[in-house]
């Protein structure tokens, strides 16, 4: 079982929003020419750069280091501006899958946007403060570590390769486009999953994300062959860490409690199947111990998907004539 995972954590796919370098660096230059190289970073110098190339409201996102709603976070603190963690998220990714259209000025979002500019401006300005010892500010990296001095230095003379190396380190290169493409990573899976389906002509249910279905507090990603007689449930995941497949085994635990739940111990309302990828799984083997216990076995990988529906209780839903 644990030979037959796939991982492709080394390809990512770009997925719609993905920023080309190219696109980020005109936008870097917006942002420098506007501010005079960096020397009056404000509201409405850095308005300029955003309203002549929007992916500058990115950029200065990056130099802060801040993730969406970490910014928002911040900005309401230190503005009383209610800024939303949905808001702001909506507001990045509208400019990723747009860069050429422009950023509301007016109303609630020109707003909320006006305070996130200016709390970026003013972070960056005066830099990191004193912490004790063993802490670190999130604003102590080389770029903002002397507040403006320090960005106008780097942008003229680049930057120390050491130290660029130990940022990212810290910040784990591709962290923020690796967090916004994981649902495309797990797509690929899912997409087999519907396409044996299809071909053995069963019926399913598929959920969307944070759906909620009645009789499940724990929404499955497929019902066969429906929410209101589900008689086979298939969760389907791609994890490159143990940590994030253990959190799956735990869910499939729990479907596997709940299809048991008033029917005795071998009486079932439905059977439990689990569709996996990635290096995640093949780390402990407790957690697959765990997986294929819950499942009675029921565990398939992309090299094994083919054999899913004559292997479990889905060959009951096939339609005669049908292949997977």
């Amino acid at each position: 079982m644990v030979d037959s995972l796939q991982s492709d954590f080394l390809i990512l796919p770009k997925g719609p929003g993905f920023v080309e370098y190219e696109v980020f660096r005109d936008a870097f230059e917006a942002l420098r020419q506007s501010t005079s190289g960096f020397k009056g970073v404000t509201a409405a110098t850095v308005r300029v750069a955003v309203e002549r190339q929007p992916i500058a409201f990115i950029v200065l996102r990056t130099m802060l280091g801040f993730t969406p709603p970490e910014w928002a976070h911040v900005a309401t603190l230190r503005t009383g501006v209610d800024v939303p963690q949905g808001a702001v998220r909506s507001i990045d990714r509208g400019i990723r899958m747009h860069p050429g259209k422009s950023i509301p000025t007016k109303g609630e979002t020109g707003e909320r946007v006006r305070a996130l500019v200016e709390t970026a401006c003013a972070l960056l300005r005066k830099g990191p403060s004193a912490v004790s010892r063993d802490r670190i500010h999130r604003l102590d990296k080389v770029d903002t570590r002397g507040g403006l001095d320090a960005v106008r230095s780097l942008a003229q003379l680049g930057v120390p390769y050491a130290m660029l190396l130990y940022e990212r380190f810290l910040g784990r290169p591709f962290a923020g486009h690796k967090d916004s493409v994981s649902e495309l990573v797990g797509d690929t899976l899912e997409i087999k999953i519907e396409s044996c389906l299809t071909s053995a002509g069963i019926t399913y249910r598929k959920t969307k994300r944070a759906e909620r279905i009645r009789g499940f507090d724990q929404t499955p990603d497929f019902i066969i062959p429906d929410e209101f007689a589900p008689k086979v449930v298939i969760e389907a995941k791609v994890a490159e860490d143990d940590g994030t497949a253990r959190d799956k085994v735990t869910r499939l635990q729990h479907l596997d409690e709940l299809s048991r739940r008033g029917r005795g111990r071998e009486s079932r309302r439905f059977e439990v199947i689990a569709c996996i990828g990635g290096r995640g799984f093949g780390i402990r083997r407790e957690d697959m111990k765990k997986l294929l216990l819950a499942t009675r076995g029921k565990v398939f990988t992309l090299k094994t998907l083919d054999r899913m529906v004559e292997c479990t209780g889905l060959g009951r839903f096939r339609t005669d004539g049908s292949e997977c």
